[in-house]
């Protein structure tokens, strides 16, 4: 079996199903089988060693696009049913809306038929609702990016909801002979259950202002493309990136072949908090446990798990936050032992990059959790972020400011920092003399 996919399935098998069972209602999913047919997917992707590098060349550039693309939304599905006008009959339409300068898609909801009321003059307010019913029967909710359109008195808060004053009817019984536009909704205000192919059903009231009694109501199926992850996606990417963080945290640890207790601790404590955040189960805590050591035995047993497919994965599905978090626990699992060696600093310099982490960023998180003083061979490029498409110049500019930082840092009250100051101070010095100094002219 694959080494990426064995170690994902040692640690799913035993804790998916405990992390997503029976909280369907808070938007995640029984994750058992969720698990099952993603690790066939994963089967299809997983790069060869000996593909790495040339591949991690080729899908750097490819990322971005793949997360910035926007299909467009198909057509409306119209029915092939007659107009009763004695009855309420609705109907969705793709616009294209301009408000201050931009322009959006929207869905145009018309009416048309007739609407009765209690008496004359009846003042009406029109709602709209939308249902995902594009799974059948497993209907679940469109949610509102919006407050101001969200069902603050439903079964569901977060649940679209589009309500206007529709005004007061002229008679008893109005009948609208043309289609006639009551709302405009932008497609960015809504939130679908899950990316891809849409089937919606939108709902149309007609309510009395007076008791919220429904006067009229339509309904109306609609076929769409969503290009966004929808909340169910985005709890599921969650949960999957902090899998994946676990499997990377642990390849940190066995980068230079040896894993520490110290470091199998903190990536455990790490697993129990993130992994297992809203279980108090005795039986789920068990469950993950085993996994954990199952995957701990794995790479005791000197594999190695593919960490370029495993981030290029993350940046797919993560957002940017979720990915700091992951790099800040790689740093401190390298940290944990007191000593980080070559092997795990370059690996760690690889992550940062394959998880397209600012390089300024990466740095300042390595001062803080691995100081020079850890480093068991001191990397000068690394630690001081000099690269090498950077001009003579360039280099100096940039030494000039570290230095700065740096000897800000000598008279610091803490004797730590006082420390990595002169320690980094020696540095700049000797990456002076290494990369500026003058080149003699020969005569």
């Amino acid at each position: 079996m694959n080494v990426f996919l064995y170690i994902i399935l040692v640690i799913l098998t035993a804790s998916a199903a405990v992390i997503f069972s029976g909280i369907i209602g808070n938007a995640r999913l029984r994750a058992l089988d969720y698990w099952l047919k993603l690790l066939n997917l994963i089967d299809h992707n997983v790069f060869k060693d000996s593909d790495r590098k040339l591949r991690g060349s080729e899908q750097a550039g490819k990322t971005k696009s793949r997360l910035l693309h926007q299909t467009e939304p198909e057509e409306s599905e119209q029915f092939a049913r007659p107009i009763d006008m004695n009855a309420l009959n609705c109907r969705i339409d793709w616009i294209k809306l301009e408000e201050k300068n931009n322009i959006y898609d929207a869905l145009s909801v018309a009416i048309c038929g007739s609407i009765h009321a209690p008496n004359e003059k009846c003042d009406t307010t029109l709602q709209i609702s939308i249902l995902d019913v594009t799974d059948g029967p497993d209907a679940k909710i469109v949610q509102s990016r919006l407050p101001q359109w969200s069902s603050q008195d439903g079964p569901d808060p977060s649940a679209f909801c589009y309500k206007t004053k529709l005004g007061k009817l002229p008679d008893q019984v109005t009948t609208l002979s043309d289609w006639t536009a009551v709302a405009q909704i932008r497609f960015d205000w809504l939130l679908f259950p899950r990316k891809g192919q849409r089937k919606l059903k939108f709902v149309i009231s007609i309510l009395s202002a007076e008791d919220v009694q429904t006067l009229a109501e339509a309904q109306y199926l609609f076929t769409c493309e969503n290009p966004n992850f929808g909340y169910l996606n985005l709890q599921e990417n969650y949960e999957r990136t902090n899998i994946l963080a676990v499997a990377l945290a642990f390849a940190v640890s066995a980068a230079d072949n040896k894993l520490c207790d110290c470091e199998i601790e903190l990536i455990k404590n790490w697993a129990q908090d993130n992994i297992l955040e809203n279980s108090n189960s005795d039986e789920d805590e068990q469950k993950l446990d085993k996994a954990l050591e199952k995957t701990i035995a794995f790479f005791r047993s000197g594999k190695k798990l593919d960490t370029y497919m495993m981030c290029d994965e993350i940046v797919g599905i993560a957002p940017i936050a979720q990915r700091y978090d992951i790099m800040e626990l790689c740093l401190y699992v390298a940290q944990a032992k007191g000593s980080v060696t070559t092997e795990e600093l370059t690996l760690l310099k690889n992550m940062a990059e394959w998880l397209e982490i600012d390089p300024d960023r990466f740095r300042e998180m390595m001062e803080k959790v691995l100081p020079v003083d850890m480093h068991e061979v001191r990397d000068i490029e690394t630690i001081l972020g000099i690269s090498s498409d950077m001009s003579r110049e360039k280099v100096r500019q940039h030494l000039n400011k570290e230095y700065s930082k740096w000897n800000s840092r000598v008279t610091n009250a803490d004797p730590n920092i006082q420390n990595q100051a002169d320690q980094m101070l020696s540095l700049i010095a000797e990456a002076r003399s290494q990369y500026t100094a003058e080149v003699p002219v020969s005569k």
